[in-house]
């Protein structure tokens, strides 16, 4: 009966044992899972380094924050190029430089085709002593686009100083602008010096205003020397005076825009290099000018096709 009851004992300290056990472990497995759950989400939750977070941190930018620095950074030089590219446009440095040089200047001023696949009954305008008035400016513009002709227009430093919104115009309207020395005085009666400043001065203002310097130059009166022309060449332009005289300063042609036609014609060439002004009678005579020219065979040189050294 004693070794009975003691076995009976014996099994129910073991079955309490057993109970014991699982009601402990039970509890730290269900912990330990839902802490494994909670720390996954933890760790979704927490920054990443790639700059989505709302607490970005401020020791270094992510490499993402870099990549966007390195492209806003080119966006941004991008534009500025772009912008660069265009601020001149029709007649920017480039678009001049890409124009194929097909004619050259003579020691006479007479414009010549370098070949004899380019036309040789062409003529050079121009017009000095610029830029006045905007009225005058747009109505030779106006005949020059007209005939799809293009012209240089022969600038004083001081007059663009006073008006840099008329040597715009010329520029913006696709001509050709050209050096006409600072003040309208006979440079070779200036020092070396004096002279050459009159030249740089100019090409300063010039490539200040309209972002380009001109490549041609012509001295006031037609008056230089030797040290003049070095300067000239100096600043990468090509000297010229006329072979063509409208004679439309003079004060017998004053308001007479026949004549200045009639002057043209009389000592019309092949290759003449037209001096004409920004004159009223000038453009009141220009479109009847350029429309005889044209009856006789001739067509008017893109200055830009003109090779820089004389030959």
């Amino acid at each position: 009966m004693i070794r009975h009851t003691t076995a009976l004992i014996m099994i129910a300290c073991m079955l309490l044992s057993a109970c014991g056990t699982n009601d402990e472990t039970t509890p730290e497995s269900t912990k330990s899972s839902n802490e494994s759950v909670t720390s996954t989400q933890e760790q979704q939750n927490e920054p990443t380094g790639t700059g989505t977070d709302e607490r970005p941190s401020t020791d270094s930018p992510s490499p993402t924050d870099s990549n966007s620095d390195q492209q806003s950074t080119s966006d941004d030089e991008t534009s500025s190029t772009e912008k660069e590219g265009t601020d001149n446009s029709p007649m920017s440095q480039s678009a001049e430089d890409n124009i194929e040089k097909t004619y050259h200047m003579n020691a006479n001023y007479y414009i010549k085709p370098n070949d004899k696949t380019s036309e040789s009954k062409v003529v050079l305008l121009t017009f000095d002593d610029g830029p006045k008035e905007e009225k005058m400016i747009n109505g030779l513009i106006d005949t020059l686009d007209k005939h799809s002709a293009k012209a240089i227009f022969f600038v004083n430093g001081y007059r663009v100083k006073s008006h840099p919104e008329l040597l715009e115009i010329i520029h913006e309207r696709g001509q050709v602008v050209g050096n006409h020395a600072w003040d309208h005085e006979d440079l070779k009666k200036m020092s070396t010096t004096a002279a050459a400043k009159q030249v740089t001065d100019v090409q300063k203002i010039v490539k200040d205003t309209i972002g380009i310097e001109p490549q041609f130059f012509r001295p006031p009166f037609g008056s230089g020397n030797d040290a003049l022309k070095a300067t000239v060449k100096k600043n990468g332009m090509l000297y010229m005076t006329w072979s063509n005289g409208s004679l439309d300063w003079d004060k017998s042609t004053k308001n007479k825009p026949e004549k200045v036609i009639r002057n043209v014609l009389d000592q019309l060439n092949p290759g003449s290099n037209i001096l004409m002004h920004e004159l009223p009678w000038t453009v009141e005579a220009l479109d009847e000018l350029l429309t005889k020219l044209e009856q006789k065979g001739y067509t008017f040189v893109d200055p830009r096709s003109i090779e820089l050294k004389a030959r």
